[in-house]
């Protein structure tokens, strides 16, 4: 007899597994079936099948960060470095949310700076670092300021900046319509907030930098 076909196994793509049992999936997509129905559409026709099904695993994917700690992130990946003090900047990091009021996306560019003191930390864990807390349901100043305020915690630098621009699709969706409205928001800690040239050099360098 042949060997039977092994079921597909879904996986997150930063490949832990979801903490969702079988029964918190098959209730979730029982929730997308009734909102599908809340909306006027027939959840068994066959477009809409698998609809539930793939909406669960989305968010499982776009909520992963709750299982996972931004602060491991950092950690093993801290250097010593004596005799570098001049700012470490990051810029232009992709983000993608979810704003908790709507459950719809929003997006854009992170930059996030430190002044070190005698110690650095990995460039890529600065990207995955922000990661994490977008990979959870958000508003774009707690994101700001939990960026801020944990590479603040861990490394021990002088200073931070962290810059978030971004597209809200909830007030390009609905709402007011406005199709062209981006969002800034920052956090300086720090010699960031109290010297006043730092924290220049760091505008400038966001803006014009090449």
């Amino acid at each position: 007899m042949a060997n039977a076909r092994k079921p597909v196994v879904h996986r997150l793509t930063n490949r832990r597994e979801s903490q969702w049992g079988e029964r918190e999936r098959a209730r979730g997509e029982e929730a997308v079936r009734t909102l599908l129905s809340h909306v006027g559409e027939d959840p068994t026709r066959e477009g809409l099948q698998r609809t539930p099904l793939r909406m669960v695993q989305a968010l499982e994917f776009l909520t992963s960060g709750y299982q996972q700690d931004p602060k491991d992130a950092i950690n093993g990946a801290l250097f010593v470095e004596e005799d570098y003090q001049e700012m470490i900047l990051c810029k232009d990091l992709d983000f993608y949310s979810l704003c908790e009021h709507h459950l719809l996306p929003f997006m854009g560019k992170a930059h996030v700076a430190y002044l070190p003191n005698k110690r650095i930390v990995g460039i890529s864990k600065l990207a995955r670092m922000v990661e994490i807390y977008c990979r959870r349901l958000q508003v774009q100043e707690r994101l700001t300021t939990q960026i801020a305020q944990t590479l603040m915690e861990e490394i021990d630098p002088l200073g931070v900046a962290v810059v978030l621009e971004a597209e809200h699709l909830c007030m390009r969706m609905r709402g007011v319509q406005k199709q062209n409205s981006k969002m800034t928001t920052s956090a300086m800690l720090g010699a960031f907030r109290t010297n006043v040239e730092t924290r220049q050099e760091f505008m400038n360098l966001i803006r014009n930098g090449k």
